[in-house]
């Protein structure tokens, strides 16, 4: 599938829901850190919370992601930050199209999280459609998750943060919870998110899998990359999950749950950046988060002396427990008490005298299979295909960046096909230290 294609916008066009008309593209103007003050300091909403002369305010650039412009702005009285989409895909140029209205969806979705998961998500205080600008809380001294795990420090509580964060939005996005009605206007609002969905599509689901034109990995891993694209039952079953991702409404997603959309203190987890949000598997976010523990785990030989490596990849590892732990112990208790929607109503199990705990055990049975599976996908794609975690791209030595990329790798695919098998926690930590030990290339 050519990206440049299925991401390009038509802007001609309104998408229903979030598009953008003509006039509202041709209004759109890129902020810059000597226009923002300008533009920005007579909303009162900014100007409240920033405070002070908006000429005198300090903006950063900050944005080093793959697609948008980022801004810190601080006042005499506070700070908050700026969110801008660019109508192409900022790491590879203008190329490469992109339309503004992702910044609509990122809004709603935003807006979403923070009922269903309250306090996670940062608080939006502004939106601007047009401008496709979002301006929100300022998360201080929060970093960026996926930094701490490189400098091998500690969060308090990640697994447990980040499994209730996915069980809330999951369940409170779903008709286990909400009203039916609601629900599929909610989908049929997200239905108009094309682009950024086919994003997905392409490199996560497709891309690693064959020599798609802006794929790229370390060279030294070409044998176990040219193995693993000719393995045809597994991309028969990333083909099959690639169906269940395009064809299922179960929840809203955040979409893009890495390392890199999660902030975080010693004692504090907050998640951002879900302008990937869309309708789709209950098990999706949980699989990707849990596959960036696991690509944080195998790099860490790299990041670590040997006097600290054993302990520390250990701690991943209890992350890891802890979020499938903590997943199901929240999704079970919401189960009882927040179970509303059309969905294993109570009226054909309670009000019947009959428990309803099994279906709830089968369907997170269920959940975790599919979770470990995405979580395969995701560890390849973040190695074969276009945007690469940072875990490993920042081993100079290739030569060692690639054995630890084929753990991964490996482990990945053991985990697409046999997913059934390690739905235990203490066979899949196993699994782990037994890739982790394994000298493949």
């Amino acid at each position: 599938m050519n990206l440049t294609t299925t991401a390009r916008y038509d802007k001609h066009t309104t998408i229903s829901g979030g598009g953008l008309n003509v006039a509202d593209e041709q209004s759109y103007q890129a902020l810059a850190v000597d226009t923002l003050g300008q533009r920005l300091g007579g909303v009162e909403a900014v100007a409240r919370r920033v405070g002070g002369d908006p000429t005198q305010w300090q903006i950063r650039e900050v944005g080093d992601g793959n697609l948008n412009l980022v801004f810190i702005v601080t006042g005499s009285t506070g700070s908050v930050v700026v969110k801008q989409a660019l109508p192409y895909v900022r790491m590879v140029g203008e190329s490469w199209p992109l339309p503004l209205y992702r910044a609509h969806f990122e809004y709603y979705a935003l807006v979403r999280q923070a009922k269903r998961a309250p306090g996670v998500a940062p608080e939006v205080y502004h939106f601007d459609k047009p401008q496709a600008l979002i301006v929100m809380e300022y998360l201080h001294p929060h970093v960026i998750l996926r930094r701490k795990l490189i400098s091998g420090e500690r969060v308090a509580q990640l697994g447990e943060a980040i499994g209730e964060f996915c069980a809330r939005t999951a369940f409170r996005g779903s008709e286990l919870s909400m009203a039916s009605p609601e629900k599929k206007a909610d989908v049929g609002l997200f239905s108009g998110n094309v682009a950024i969905p086919a994003i997905t599509e392409s490199l996560v689901f497709t891309d690693p899998y064959y020599g798609a034109e802006m794929n790229r990995h370390t060279p030294e891993l070409s044998p176990v990359v040219d193995a693993l694209r000719r393995n045809a039952p597994l991309k028969a079953k990333v083909q099959r999950l690639l169906m269940k991702f395009t064809a299922n409404t179960e929840t809203m997603l955040h979409g893009d749950l890495h390392s890199g959309s999660i902030m975080a203190t010693d004692t504090s987890v907050r998640v951002i950046d879900p302008e990937f949000s869309q309708y789709g598997p209950l098990a999706f976010d949980l699989g990707m988060a849990v596959a960036n523990f696991f690509m944080a785990y195998f790099s860490q030989p790299a990041h670590r002396q040997a006097d600290e490596l054993e302990a520390y990849q250990a701690w991943i590892l209890s992350v890891i427990s802890d979020c499938f732990t903590r997943f199901d112990e929240e999704f079970r208790h919401l189960w009882q008490t927040e179970r509303t929607g059309i969905l294993f109503p109570r009226s054909l199990f309670e009000e019947q005298g009959n428990s309803a705990d099994d279906a709830c055990d089968a369907l997170l049975d269920e959940i975790r299979e599919d979770a470990l599976a995405y979580c395969g996908i995701e560890m390849h794609r973040r190695v074969l295909s276009l945007a690469h975690n940072a875990d490993f791209e920042e081993i100079e030595d290739t030569a060692l960046r690639a054995e630890l990329e084929a753990r991964n790798v490996l482990m990945g695919q053991t985990l697409i096909m046999e997913p059934q098998a390690y739905r235990d926690l203490d066979a899949l930590t196993d699994l782990a230290k037994t890739f982790n030990q394994k000298t493949v290339l």
